[in-house]
């Protein structure tokens, strides 16, 4: 499948709701490559404002609420930390708002599933925001291995290693705000894994602790039927080159470090030489892609596309949801449904 060069027309209009930094990321894209950023919504009108002065935007909202009630968005993108992702999107479902939800897309695959679910009985999209997915290079990734170049998959292997704020009280050490290496790191090879090899069969998972209760790293094998595997990992205290790679039986794919931004990747032949080297188009961060993604899905009329269909990120935090089980790892969401917000 080919989607588009990542543009837009700026006929549909996009709220950010949330104002840290992975929203500027976001925004940034987004205001790069033609799409309208119509408002931007804050608990806080200080860091609305500045929000929307930084970047250009028309209006800024004091609350969530105001955003999504703006008569003049279309779309939300939910850039919240990950244990309001699940209020968030059903405000602005509820509102009648399409949704781009930031990875993990929850909390859990039960959050998952309610999100998913309103938007269908909707009529609207609810996208995870993996926008690894939606890139050139994972795009020809697939065309490579569906053509058969590398013969049959026996192998994904992908890791996600950062050096990061060790401070206890930082969101990423904080079970509170969804803390560890899971949910913010380990996405990203587990989502690779599902795109390569779909739902594994079985899966076996370790980890480290950190003091404060999260995992510091964690590691995990999916098995699946016919003996393919996946070998994924993440750690929040030490980084890597963080390299993944795709190994068939008549070659392998590998993709250069950092795997899951744009970079190059070379198809080698099982003699090691290499039969193409896939040089990355992109210049940007690259996150305007799955916004593109998105645009096209509204402007189809469509709910769910094929690249990450809604009931694949239900499936891939079914999965979290088991490696956190072997490892021990539970939160607040698990018990009970989280009705709380954020800034």
């Amino acid at each position: 499948m080919t989607l588009s060069n990542g543009t837009s027309d700026g006929t549909i209009r996009w709220g950010i709701l949330g104002t840290g930094f992975i929203a500027g990321l976001q925004t940034q894209d987004l205001k790069d490559n033609g799409f309208t950023v119509q408002a931007v919504g804050s608990r806080s009108a200080e860091s609305s404002r500045s929000f929307a002065e930084k970047f250009g935007i028309a209006t800024a909202h004091s609350s969530y609420e105001d955003l999504v009630a703006d008569p003049m968005v279309d779309v939300v993108y939910i850039a919240t930390p990950h244990p309001f992702h699940h209020a968030n999107a059903l405000l602005a479902l509820n509102a009648g708002k399409h949704v781009l939800v930031e990875k993990s897309f929850t909390m859990n695959a039960r959050e998952a599933l309610d999100i998913v679910d309103l938007a269908a009985s909707k009529g609207l999209v609810a996208l995870e925001a993996m926008w690894t997915r939606f890139l050139p290079h994972m795009i020809r990734v697939r065309e490579v291995i569906a053509a058969g170049t590398i013969g049959e998959v026996r192998k994904v292997v992908a890791s996600h290693n950062q050096s990061l704020p060790k401070d206890p009280s930082h969101r990423l050490n904080d079970p509170a705000l969804g803390g560890g290496a899971l949910l913010d790191l380990g996405i990203y090879p587990i989502s690779f894994a599902f795109d390569i090899l779909g739902t594994p069969a079985a899966i076996r998972a370790s980890a480290s602790m950190t003091a404060t209760g999260v995992d510091r790293q964690t590691a995990a094998i999916f098995d699946y039927d016919g003996g393919a595997q996946a070998l994924v990992d993440c750690e929040l205290d030490a980084a890597s080159a963080n390299r993944a790679m795709v190994i068939g039986t008549e070659g392998w794919i590998d993709i250069e470090d950092t795997w899951y931004n744009p970079v190059p990747f070379s198809v080698h032949a099982a003699d090691g030489s290499v039969g193409e080297r896939y040089e990355q188009p992109v210049t940007s961060r690259g996150m305007q892609y799955q916004a593109a993604e998105l645009e096209r899905l509204v402007r189809a009329g469509d709910t769910a596309g094929t690249i990450l269909p809604p009931e694949e990120t239900v499936a891939i935090m079914a999965a979290m949801d088991e490696i956190r089980s072997q490892i021990g790892l539970s939160y607040d969401a698990d018990g009970a449904s989280n009705g709380a917000d954020a800034a």
